[in-house]
């Protein structure tokens, strides 16, 4: 897998493909000769095309784009006066009538504009969600499509599938099968992006596989290709807006998701996959069913969009209002369930969990505070359902000013769990970094570190030597003095939050170290040999010899064996790739290796007499 990753190519631009530019500045000189023709001859008619559409919808158009000839069935001919158009309508907005109808009366509407205009152009509208339902279904005809267009008219959406699609196409050519999600995400999918806009992607490729480098490592060089890859998909394309290239490796990701990162979390609502192995689906679907336990920071962010929705409210009324005041506060009230450590239920359900909870069982909250938030969901459901039609402003400021009054009891429940959560994660953080020093510094070959000692221990072996950066010591300190508080009762919220966060940074800065640090201990106990054509390995562990007969064949031969104590290889068994796993994940310091002279005779037994050592590989 390793060989595939780290093995630098360049894309195909030979294959016939076409990326245009554009209609204004589009480089005559990359395109057939027959569709610079044909562009030419109908430039002015799709101008007008794309001015009258404009004039008709406005802001609702996404997107007008010339599409290659259709392909015909066999025996028939290709009518080459047919101009196909896409027209990409943006329907984040539309709820007055169904995406079907919708879709449909733009059709007409649109192709009437067309024929007036020259019967020969056709054009097929798309909606937004449309094309988005289409990527969820895993159907991608549609993005392969516009990334061969040329735009006429462009809001930013086409030029960020057009990127995206030939980004996509050139990462899953270099790495195959290890892509396991490829998403946009960001403002274009959340309905807030403009002309300018970054285009956001991120990518979740499969290490499971791993065996001859560190995660660290391999996320590092993975990166650095995939990002060269997006600046090249930008000169292929001609977009200028800048690719936001996000690139996780699985195992990282789905730490992320079990601890419920509030960036994940936004990532699996709002992301478009472009291409799934059947993954973003589920974790999409389980996010939306609330099993996915949040974090803090999630919760955080559910308290605060209560607050700042009802500052919305007050510059809306009717059906928006309603909503807003809705959201306002049912989010905060799964904030508040989420924090005493329950996934946040179904809306209807959220009322009798509070009940049961924080006014039965704690008598941390006031029933009729309750009577609000069961007002406020059966009143949006009467009018989902349509048992009521509207509201009157008095209404509306009734719910207002109830929401109102449950924020601000709500606010005073959540800092009353929040205390005894705080008390709780001091302690964690200060026992999961402690832990984690005395491991790295067991690396280094110190094995006993009291409390009192690890301050200075770390100080001396790690930061005056350049091994760690000097704000880690600051950071830890700031952790020590932060559980000193905690023990005579002085620690403050803002403490606790300034605590937390600092030892995140902290902590994966020591995950990272020590698997770097064991990664190249490991590269010690290997000896690379060349045989013939083809190269192989001997891992030594303590007793053990793990032998990889060709290291670039994709299902590789291993055997192991015993290490005599002479320094001889013994009787030579069938291994795996799944026991050379278990045998490196239990070696938590690698051995001194020390080769003996037996070793080379069992190197040609093992590989032949053509063997030859390599050194410095």
């Amino acid at each position: 897998m390793e060989k595939n990753y780290l093995k630098e190519e360049k894309p195909n631009t030979n294959s016939g493909e076409v990326i245009p530019k554009g209609m204004k500045d589009i480089d005559v000189s990359k395109i057939p000769k027959d569709v610079q023709k044909k562009l030419k001859a109908i430039k002015g008619k799709l101008d007008i095309f794309k001015k009258k559409v404009n004039e008709k919808f406005g802001k609702y158009i996404a997107g007008i784009a010339l599409l290659p000839p259709k392909k015909q069935g066999e025996g028939k001919e290709q009518d080459k006066d047919k101009i196909n158009v896409l027209v990409l309508v943006d329907d984040t907005d539309s709820k007055k009538m169904s995406k079907e109808e919708l879709r449909n009366k733009l059709g007409t509407i649109i192709k009437s504009i067309a024929e007036k205009i020259d019967k020969n152009i056709v054009p097929s509208v798309v909606i937004l969600s449309e094309l988005w339902q289409n990527c969820y279904d895993a159907k991608h005809e549609l993005l392969q499509l516009i990334a061969v267009s040329a735009p006429i008219h462009d809001t930013g959406m086409l030029q960020a599938i057009k990127i995206a699609e030939i980004h996509k196409t050139m990462v899953l050519k270099k790495f195959e099968k290890y892509i396991v999600s490829y998403v946009l995400a960001g403002s274009l999918v959340q309905g807030r992006a403009t002309k300018t806009s970054d285009i956001d992607v991120w990518i979740v490729i499969d290490d499971t596989d791993v065996k001859r480098m560190t995660r660290a490592e391999l996320k590092d060089k993975l990166r650095a290709i995939i990002i060269g890859m997006g600046i090249e998909a930008g000169e292929l394309t001609g977009v200028k807006n800048k690719l936001n290239i996000q690139v996780y490796i699985l195992t990282d990701f789905w730490d992320s998701l079990k601890e419920a990162n509030p960036i994940i979390f936004t990532l699996l609502r709002d992301g478009v996959p472009f291409y799934d192995r059947g993954i973003f689906m589920p974790w999409k679907q389980l996010l939306k069913m609330g099993k996915i336990k949040p974090s803090y920071e999630a919760i955080d962010m559910f308290m605060v969009s209560g607050e700042q929705m009802l500052k919305r409210v007050h510059l809306k009324l009717k059906d928006i209002g309603m909503e807003d005041i809705y959201y306002a506060i049912l989010t905060p009230s799964q904030a508040a369930l989420m924090l005493y450590g329950i996934p946040p239920p179904a809306p209807k359900e959220t009322p009798e969990l509070m009940r049961e909870i924080f006014v039965k069982k704690e008598k941390l909250f006031e029933e009729k505070y309750l009577n609000i938030l069961e007002a406020v969901i059966n009143t949006r459901k009467d009018i989902e359902h349509g048992e009521r039609k509207e509201l009157t402003g008095k209404e509306i400021d009734k719910l207002l000013s109830d929401a109102e009054k449950y924020l601000k009891m709500i606010k005073k429940l959540f800092s009353r769990i929040e205390r005894i959560k705080e008390e709780e994660g001091m302690v964690h953080v200060y026992d999961t970094v402690v832990t984690m020093i005395r491991d790295v510094l067991r690396l280094e070959g110190i094995e006993k570190v009291s409390d009192i000692e690890i301050v200075n221990i770390f100080e001396n072996e790690l930061i005056s030597q350049g091994k760690v950066p000097v704000k880690f010591l600051r950071i830890l300190n700031n952790i020590i003095q932060g559980k000193k508080d905690y023990d005579e009762k002085k620690l403050t919220k803002p403490e606790v939050e300034k605590v937390k966060k600092e030892s995140r940074e902290f902590i994966k800065f020591l995950v990272e170290y020590m698997q770097r640090k064991r990664g190249r201990e490991l590269e010690k106990a290997r000896i690379r040999v060349k045989h013939g054509n083809r190269f192989g390995e001997v891992i030594l562990l303590g007793n053990e010899a793990y032998i990889i007969h060709d290291i670039d064949h994709e299902e590789k031969e291993l055997s192991k064996a015993k290490i005599k104590p002479n320094g001889s290889i013994g009787t030579i068994e069938k291994s795996s790739l799944e026991e050379l796993e278990k045998a490196l994940s239990k070696v938590e310091i690698p051995p001194k290796v020390f080769i003996k002279e037996p070793i080379f005779e069992d190197l040609k037994r093992v590989f032949g007499k053509d063997v030859e050592v390599l050194v410095n590989y």
